[in-house]
């Protein structure tokens, strides 16, 4: 469950905020005048999230080995050619 929470009232009930992050899987979103600042997530969505995060950041450096035999103005010159025969046709 998402919940917002003043920057004021988070630091009075930080404690609190922690346990129900950890074992109910609570998100918190921390406020300061309405405006979000910071977000407190079970250390269990935070490792998720970097693994996510690995897996892509692997799959872009495994395409950019791939294409680094390729010159970028080369690419986009056929890119910008196939998208003008596909509007023709």
């Amino acid at each position: 469950m998402e919940k917002k929470i003043s920057a004021m009232n988070a630091r009075q009930k930080f404690g609190q905020m922690l346990e129900e992050a950890f074992y109910r899987g609570d998100t918190f979103i921390v406020e300061r005048a309405g405006k979000p600042m910071a977000a407190i997530v079970s250390i269990e969505q935070y490792q998720q999230w970097q693994a996510e995060r690995e897996v892509f950041f692997d799959r872009i450096t495994k395409i950019q080995e791939r294409m680094g035999e390729y010159d970028a103005s080369e690419i986009e010159t056929e890119i910008a050619e196939a998208v003008t025969l596909a509007k023709e046709s």
